[in-house]
């Protein structure tokens, strides 16, 4: 409505832009980067044919796009139109740029975020207010808000009870996901002894928020019956859709936001008391609007049992929770924005090019070379609009504008009220740049400014040392207790059981394979390779232990050193097994150069040098940064948590790198070699083995990066324990089978028949 007023008012301004008629297109780009690209390449087409990069009507000239609220939409848009030069003015949160060249494109109809912040921190020092809580929505802007902004609160003594990030609303979200998502937020707030509670999201917020608060209220849970205050942020601005009407407010009432400063544009109200839907013809919008606001159905659309939509409903009687009479912060700032269009082009059309008036083409449009140059005049732009406030724009294309502080206060008739209580001044002095009237503020029913600190005896809270933490009410610190993976709780007396009983199966069957040494399924296949490999299992089982029990200088030092060494050699065995097996295969005639490779010259050469490649890694992290035991005195609230500080994580990630490029490099060579005759070789068993190996370690490094504290060593442990048994089962226990259950099969004549 201010973007189609403001047109208006221009065109009908013959001293504004004569010879020039503006128009204006309006997409609806429904939070998603889908319809807003679809949208700005539309800009791009001649009206009515999609066919980017085409124009072919001289009267359809996009100069300029008004782009918001959301940043991450300015972003979607910038892609293509800074192809074009076509600036874009942002009436709401503008992206992050740091640096980049399409912010020249940028013009902030929004005021800079830096003085609401400032703001903000006047506001809670003014009341001292220095136990709050914090709810974000991540965006570019919330994440700075998080990052860079609240610990210059910390600096200047504010605490923070809860810092929780709300779910982001997106058309792929489950309506109960978001709903489940913002009761969880609502119950760590009502739980909060902090009575101060600071919002910063973006104008989806509120649309999701309320029936969230219904939601929560049924059940149970009343967020007005705590008397918590909030502070919004000004990219909050209230927004709702029409059946949201009957909806309650009183969570709002008494809460303190930041907006865009308005002031009233003469003859707008009346413009909007004017509106019929009747008489639109081009407005795509407005029908679907009144349908909803007056629950009523057009002629063309009568579908349901609704009354008839006469188009002589009054906007003035809707609640103010559905339809402002009043130009919002949003609204002003588009408005201005379409002024500042105008007046950019009037610049243009009365500069002179060469001593020459610019050119127009016949009908008065600009030509395409020239409108390049309209940001130029945009940054320049400072008039006086309707309602008599100066606009100008500083050096960077930002308003040159502070912000009011208004209190909400709210109606049983889903009505309510902004009133102005206070506003940030950036460009007056720096003593009077913070301005609030107490006194006019209206509080909830239930909150006391009196009781409101968690320190009632201090002018300001501190930080619990590190080895403390503080109590549920705030006001006391309790110390951490330590905590390691032991002997003495269940999971620690699980992984040792299970490495004891691991070591004593693989001994077994290594007492198996030395007893049974001369029989030809022993013989196959290198018996020599196959006892290393026995003999590395049951010591991978054994290095286990070393990461249970208090962490110390040595252990330290021979978890990872031992762990990484065992299964290289592990590895590279089963790796010299396999190839042995392809080469045998390959060598079968007398003459074939290649049987001179098959047997123990190639075994010791994989072998050696698989394991003297991992030995070197390890004596390079010994030697440049080794393991030592540590405190992690952040990662647990309550807790301080004994480690082994790897050191060198770039070293760790390279030894255990380097086992998986050998395991992915068997698990190739044994899967090429599974079609030759089982009766030859392991080559199956290897093939199971392998992908057993690769699978748990795969998903080791995702599950180690997930956990925190004593699991993280847990998930190492499992993660030893279940890929050595993967080998153990998968290679040996069908030997184990044939020498132990069926001593017929394990013969010569078996070994070498030849299937059908």
């Amino acid at each position: 409505m201010a973007l189609v007023y403001a047109v208006k008012e221009i065109n009908e301004n013959p001293q504004m832009l004569p010879n020039i008629t503006l128009g204006m297109d309006i997409y609806n780009s429904y939070f998603r980067a889908s319809w807003t690209y679809l949208a700005s390449m539309d800009l791009l087409s001649t009206q009515g044919r999609f066919i980017p990069n085409f124009k072919c009507d001289a009267q359809d000239n996009a100069i300029a796009v008004i782009t918001g609220p959301n940043s991450h939409i300015c972003h979607f848009m910038a892609h293509i139109l800074n192809i074009y030069k076509m600036p874009q003015l942002v009436y709401g949160s503008a992206p992050m740029t740091n640096g980049n060249p399409e912010a020249v494109f940028f013009n902030r109809m929004f005021p800079n975020e830096d003085h609401q912040t400032w703001g903000i921190l006047q506001l809670l020092l003014h009341f001292k207010w220095t136990w709050i809580g914090v709810a974000y929505i991540s965006t570019d802007s919330g994440e700075k808000f998080i990052q860079s902004v609240l610990p210059v609160f910390s600096q200047r003594g504010i605490c923070f009870d809860f810092i929780e990030e709300l779910p982001k609303e997106s058309f792929s979200s489950k309506f109960d996901e978001i709903m489940n998502g913002f009761s969880r937020v609502l119950r760590i707030m009502l739980r909060s002894s902090a009575s101060i509670v600071i919002g910063h999201g973006d104008v989806q917020l509120i649309i999701i928020f309320r029936p969230s608060l219904m939601f929560a209220e049924c059940e149970g849970i009343q967020m007005n019956s705590k008397g918590k205050v909030w502070i919004m942020t000004a990219q909050m601005e209230f927004t709702s859709v029409p059946f949201q009407k009957m909806m309650g407010l009183e969570a709002f009432h008494g809460a303190l936001s930041f907006a865009v400063p308005s002031k009233q544009v003469i003859g707008f109200q009346e413009y909007l008391q004017m509106k019929n839907p009747t008489l639109e013809k081009e407005d795509g919008f407005i029908r679907v609007f009144w349908e909803n606001a007056f629950e009523c159905s057009f002629p063309m659309n009568d579908t349901t049992d609704k009354e008839m939509c006469t188009g002589e409903e009054k906007l003035e009687t809707l609640p103010t929770s559905v339809f402002e009479m009043s130009m919002t912060g949003h609204s002003y700032s588009v408005y201005n924005a379409v002024f500042a269009v105008a007046h950019a082009l009037q610049a243009m059309h009365s500069c002179k090019f060469g001593h020459r008036a610019m050119a127009y083409d016949g009908r008065g449009i600009p030509l395409k070379q020239q409108l390049g140059q309209i940001h130029h005049y945009l940054r320049s732009a400072s008039f006086n609009n309707s309602a008599g406030e100066q606009v100008t724009f500083d050096q960077s294309g930002q308003a040159v504008a502070g912000f009011d502080i208004v209190n909400w206060v709210t109606f049983p008739n889903q009505s309510f009220l902004r009133v102005k209580v206070g506003k940030v001044d950036p460009l007056a002095a720096k003593d009077k740049g913070f301005t609030i009237s107490a006194d006019d503020i209206v509080w909830p029913s239930m909150f006391n400014q009196k009781t409101m600190f968690s320190f009632p005896d201090m002018d300001e809270c501190f930080q619990c040392p590190e080895d403390q933490y503080p109590n549920d009410q705030h006001d006391s610190c309790i110390p951490k207790y330590i905590s390691y993976l032991s002997y003495e709780e269940p999971l620690g007396i699980c992984f040792a059981v299970s490495a004891h009983s691991l070591s004593v199966i693989t001994f077994f069957v290594l007492r198996v394979f030395i007893k049974y040494w001369h029989t030809p399924i022993v013989k196959a296949n290198n018996r020599d390779l196959t006892f290393a490999l026995l003999i590395s299992l049951l010591l991978s089982f054994l290095c286990a232990l070393l990461f249970i029990g208090k962490p110390n200088k040595v252990t330290c030092l021979l978890r990872q050193i031992t762990f990484g060494l065992i299964f290289s050699v592990a590895v590279s065995c089963i790796l010299a097994k396999t190839t042995i097996v392809i080469l045998a295969f390959m060598a079968t005639r007398p003459e074939s150069s290649i049987r001179r490779w098959v047997g123990n010259k190639l075994a010791i050469t994989v072998v050696l040098s698989c394991s003297l490649i991992q030995a070197s890694l390890c004596c390079v992290w010994l030697a440049t940064s080794p393991p030592f035991p540590d405190l992690d005195m952040h990662t647990m609230t309550e807790e301080i948590v004994l480690v082994c500080n790897e050191g060198s994580v770039t070293m760790f990630y390279c030894v255990l790198g380097f086992m998986g490029f050998q395991a992915i490099i068997c698990f190739i060579v044994a899967f090429l070699a599974r079609r030759l005759p089982d009766t030859f070789n392991e080559a199956k068993f290897i093939t199971f083995s392998m992908l057993v190996f690769c699978s748990v370690w795969l998903t080791f490094i995702p599950t180690y990066l997930s956990t925190k504290g004593k699991y993280m060593v847990a998930v190492e442990i499992f993660s030893i324990l279940t890929s050595g048994a993967g080998l153990l089962i998968c290679i040996f226990s069908p030997k184990c089978y044939i020498i132990l259950m069926r001593p017929d099969l394990n013969k010569r004549e078996q070994l070498i028949k030849r299937p059908n």
